[in-house]
């Protein structure tokens, strides 16, 4: 498994280094078939001051999902602790969903909502991000765990039954909506 581990707006120290390896790959000896993870730390604030704020951020694929988490705290090691731990929490929770849908589990179960969403934003929207990516086709089921494992409120995917792009979104009643084109 190759494990990358970079930084941004920081240095990381060798032994932090040695640390977020060590947890990575203890996290990640859930799934055989992982190729890749990528730990990102970034810092924010003034380094100089105690304000300065460390971020960090696991992206990796498995089962042919993308698991995401990211933590902050005001110390590099907290940070990579809180991460670490969510990380091997949620490639247990796909672990055990993806054994759940072998056994032809119900559409509700492998989509609860944690946490309803909050829809106060006082500020105007402004686009300060740009993705690209590519859409396969997936069932309804697969889309509502992608879009679960990356922690999104959203997901845009290509339906499989009916060859058309769709948006599932979570909605505030805490179900799980469609959008399809006509």
């Amino acid at each position: 498994m190759n494990v990358r581990i970079h930084a941004r707006n920081t240095e990381i120290a060798d032994d932090v280094r040695e640390l977020a390896l060590d947890k990575v790959e203890h996290a990640s000896r859930i799934f055989d078939d992982m190729t890749s993870v990528d730990v990102e730390f970034a810092e924010s604030g003034n380094p100089r001051q105690t304000d300065a704020r460390y971020r960090v951020e696991i992206t990796s694929s498995a089962a042919g999902q993308i698991v995401r988490v990211e933590s902050e705290a005001f110390d590099a090691r907290a940070a990579l602790d809180t991460a670490s731990d969510k990380y091997e929490r949620q490639l247990r929770r796909l672990k055990e969903r993806l054994i759940q849908r072998s056994r032809k589990a119900s559409y509700k179960d492998l989509n609860p909502l944690d946490d309803p969403v909050d829809d106060s934003r006082d500020r105007d929207a402004v686009v300060v991000r740009k993705k690209r990516f590519s859409l396969r086709p997936m069932s309804v089921e697969e889309a509502a765990l992608q879009m679960e494992m990356l922690g999104h409120d959203f997901f845009v995917f290509l339906d499989a039954e009916s060859g058309k792009q769709s948006v599932l979104y979570h909605r505030r009643d805490g179900d799980l909506g469609i959008i399809e084109p006509e």
